[in-house]
Formats: structure tokens, C-alpha cells, sequence
């Protein structure tokens, strides 16, 4: 469970909750978090048996033999650490504040300046979260909703809340996908979502109140506030709730309150600063590079390119090389590079619910490859023309010309498009099946509709609408 950066630079972009939405959370409020609560303030031998008996047991002898090691070095670590509850000690740790740093980083170092590593020493790293997954689902620890949500797992805490919090609401919730049109993609999210308001707030499902939706989506918007996969933000988490009827009667049950405004579209400083760039130099030369590009490309473009040049290329660099501050890349930094870009880690569960690791084939890596290099030779050239503002950045471009074969990308991209085909062609008949019933359905309330008097559609607008807001 590692957490990616949260800085001041999420909240360049103005994100504000709709008229529906404010007086949604004033009527509604988010759930506040008490300093201390009983399951937190438990002795270390009490919280020790708790979490080694049903539920929270693994399935296998291997799974419960690492879930009881983790679980004792992390509270090795945070009896290190101030506090009189276990709440108090992980905020005294700064894990939970600064993304910057990974906690199990943190936690091998504090245990390893004490001799307190155990025979395994520091290959217990991969396996960490484990023992803090299980501190979050006993409620001994509450995380901050953001740090929740920018983990790498936020799967594996959804899956330990429904394993031992509150299983048989979340399988209603899953249910829920059954009898509908909605397919995974959409539902998986939104029960993720629902189980991280479980982690932050505490409680079970049906304790979820309107306000901690609004207050999840107002930090996913703070946490990820640049373009990001279409469910990232998506409210149908709401939707599911008030399906299971969690909310009070009187909660809408449109989503349409979740709309959001932005004052137009980032300049390009803000694109750029998403990224908490440390080399300011490096910084200033994306955005006059941008500003260069920005008359003859239009707005997705111009994000993309701040994406693949901003996020991809420098802040990865920074990342792994601290400190560095010129576009020279020696041949083994960029070797380096380009091989992280070529691959991603895909985390899903099996059939035990353990979350497994695979490493993949980004497929974006060629269109990023092609970017940079662009940006190489763009610079190169310019500096041609104005040698004293572009010639102090024109060096050898990292990425070969073999890097970058079109050819090859447009039979990869082919083929995988070919392969899409052929997975989705099965339920194909279903997709029509659905799509006829949908139209059917809406033709008939259609027809009801227009049979109706006037006077009756009226009052039953009125009606509606007075239900919505008493």
C-alpha cells in the first residue's frame, strides 16, 4: 500500500459543489471522526487477539502466517511512534500526511535502527499492507479519506471490509449489479468508494450518510485533479446507497446534485504544476514549451502532452533520481526510464480475495515514447532560431528513432483492438437483448405518457417535484 504525492498542487484546479450539492451537505453532514473510540484506545494484547481470530483470520496457513507477522511489526512501529491510541500514534508518524514518503519505507528504517527487523529483515516490504489492512478493518486505525484513496490498493481494504466489516451489505450491493443494466466497471468502483468511507468514517454500510458521499467526491477532486479514468469521480456510488435504501426517506435520489463547475479551462502553469515539479528551471521550460504549442493543438491535446511530458518523463525521473536538473539523461538513466514506461503493475484478486500483482504492457508507452522524443527535437530545432532562450536545452534526444517504429505500433495497436473484438463479440447477443428491453420500456412509458391528460402530467410533475424538495 504505497501512496503517490498529495501536495498544495491538487487544488489548482477550483472544483465547487453545485447549489444542490451545498444544500445537500447542510441538511446532511459528513460524518466527523471522534478523537478516540473504543477499538482505538485497545491495549496492544487485546488488539493482537481480536485480529488473529474469525474474521479476520486468512484463508491458508501462508496467508495467516504473513498476516500475523505483518500485523506485529506494524505495531512494533507504531508503539515507536507518540500517542496514547493507536489513532495518535499513526498520525504521529506522518505516514498518514506526508505522500511523499511511503509508510513501509518508514517502518523499515524506524525498525531496522532498533534491531526490531526479525529474521525475515526487510523482505517483509511487500508484504506490510497486509498488517495495516487488518488495523483499518478492526477500526483500530482511521486514515484520512485522501490518503485512502490515493493508496495503490484501495482494493485490498475494500476487500478486508467486506471480508470482516460488514460482508453482507456489500454483497446486496453487488447484488444490486444483477439487476441492472450497469455492467463491473461501473459497479467494482462504487463499492470500493462505499468501503473507503467505511475505513475513513467507521461504521457499516448503513451507516454512510449523504455528506461522506459529497465529502469523497470533493477529495477525489482534490486528490486526482487532472484527467483521469471516467470512474474516478463517477457519484453512481450514491446511487447504489440510496438503491439499498440507506438514506433517510427524504434524500434525493437523483445524482444530478453532484454536478460540478470549473472556471474554464487550466492555463498552462497549472497543467504543469499538477506535478509538483522540484527542478524549477526544468518546470519553467515545460511551460514556455507548451505555451509554444498551445496556438496550433487544442485543449485535450495540450493536456496530453503536459501529462506525457509533466508526469511520464520529468516528475518519473525525479522520482528515481533525486536532484536532477538537466535534459542530459546519461545512457543508463534513460535505458532505466524507458524500461518503467514499457510496463505497469496490474493488481487484481483471486479467488481467495488476495490481491495479486502482475506486471503488464503499457499500452500508452509508444504515444509517450513519440512525445518526448517531439519535444527533443522541437527544442533542437527552435534553437536555431533563438539560441539564446531554447539553445541552452538543446542536448541529444534520449529516445532513438528505433524507439518509436510506427509501423510496429499500428500492428500492436491493431491487434489488440482484434482481440477487444473477439471478447466482447460472445455477449454481444445480451448487449441487444438489454438495449431492446431498455426500448421497450421507454416506448411504453412514452405511449402512458401521451395518453395522459395534461392536467394529470401536471399535477404529477408538481407531485414529484414536491417529493424531491419538501
Amino acid at each position: 500500500m504505497t501512496t503517490p504525492a498529495i501536495t498544495a498542487a491538487a487544488a489548482t484546479r477550483p472544483w465547487q459543489l453545485s447549489a444542490e450539492a451545498v444544500a445537500l451537505w447542510k441538511r446532511f453532514p459528513p460524518r466527523t471522526n471522534p478523537k478516540s473510540w473504543p477499538a482505538t484506545r485497545q491495549s496492544r494484547a487485546t488488539v493482537v487477539a481480536r485480529l488473529l481470530t474469525p474474521p479476520f483470520l486468512g484463508h491458508d496457513s501462508k496467508t495467516r502466517c504473513n498476516r500475523k507477522l505483518t500485523l506485529l511489526k506494524v505495531l512494533d512501529w507504531l508503539e515507536m511512534q507518540p500517542g496514547s491510541t493507536w489513532q495518535e500514534r499513526w498520525n504521529a508518524s506522518g505516514a498518514g500526511i506526508d505522500g511523499h514518503v511511503d509508510w513501509r519505507t518508514r517502518l523499515i528504517s524506524d525498525l531496522k535502527g532498533v534491531d526490531n527487523l526479525g529474521p525475515r529483515g526487510e523482505r517483509i516490504f511487500s508484504i506490510l499492507g497486509m498488517g495495516l489492512v487488518q488495523l483499518i478493518g478492526g477500526d483500530v486505525l482511521r486514515p484520512d479519506l485522501g490518503w485512502l484513496m490515493a493508496t495503490s490498493s484501495p482494493l485490498r481494504i475494500a476487500n478486508e471490509m467486506e471480508r470482516v466489516r460488514d460482508g453482507e451489505a456489500i454483497a446486496k450491493l453487488r447484488a444490486l449489479r444483477t439487476a441492472s443494466t450497469v455492467g463491473d466497471s461501473t459497479v467494482l468502483p462504487a463499492i470500493v468508494k462505499i468501503a473507503l468511507i467505511m475505513a475513513a468514517k467507521g461504521g457499516t454500510v448503513v451507516d454512510v450518510t449523504p455528506g461522506d458521499c459529497l465529502e469523497l467526491l470533493k477529495t477525489s477532486r482534490e486528490v486526482f485533479p487532472g484527467p483521469v479514468k471516467s470512474t474516478r469521480h463517477s457519484p453512481f456510488f450514491y446511487q447504489l446507497l440510496h438503491s439499498l435504501s440507506v438514506f433517510p426517506a427524504d434524500a434525493p435520489s437523483s445524482v444530478r446534485m453532484f454536478s460540478t463547475r470549473f472556471p474554464g479551462q487550466l492555463t498552462v502553469d497549472q497543467l504543469i504544476d499538477r506535478y509538483d515539479l522540484a527542478c524549477r528551471p526544468v518546470r519553467d521550460l515545460l511551460v514556455n514549451y507548451l505555451r509554444e504549442r498551445q496556438p496550433s493543438v487544442d485543449y485535450n491535446t495540450l493536456t496530453g502532452l503536459a501529462t506525457a511530458l509533466g508526469l511520464w518523463f520529468w516528475k518519473d525521473l525525479e522520482k528515481h533520481h533525486p536532484g536532477i536538473d538537466s535534459l542530459r539523461l546519461a545512457p543508463d538513466v534513460a535505458a532505466a526510464w524507458k524500461r518503467r514506461l514499457q510496463t505497469r503493475t496490474v493488481r487484481t484478486s483471486d479467488e481467495h480475495g488476495q490481491v495479486v500483482e502482475t506486471t503488464v504492457e503499457r499500452a500508452t508507452a509508444s504515444d509517450t515514447l513519440m512525445t518526448v522524443r517531439a519535444f527533443y527535437l522541437d527544442l533542437a530545432q527552435w534553437a536555431l532560431d533563438e539560441p539564446s532562450r531554447w539553445g541552452p536545452w538543446a542536448v541529444p534526444c534520449p529516445v532513438r528513432a528505433d524507439d518509436v517504429q510506427h509501423r510496429k505500433m499500428k500492428s500492436r495497436q491493431k491487434a489488440r483492438m482484434d482481440q477487444r473484438t473477439r471478447e466482447r463479440l460472445p455477449v454481444l447477443p445480451s448487449l441487444c437483448e438489454a438495449v431492446d428491453r431498455n426500448r421497450k420500456a421507454a416506448a411504453a412509458r412514452l405511449e402512458a405518457g401521451g395518453r395522459a391528460p395534461p392536467r394529470r402530467v401536471v399535477h404529477r410533475r408538481r407531485a414529484d417535484a414536491a417529493a424531491r424538495d419538501p
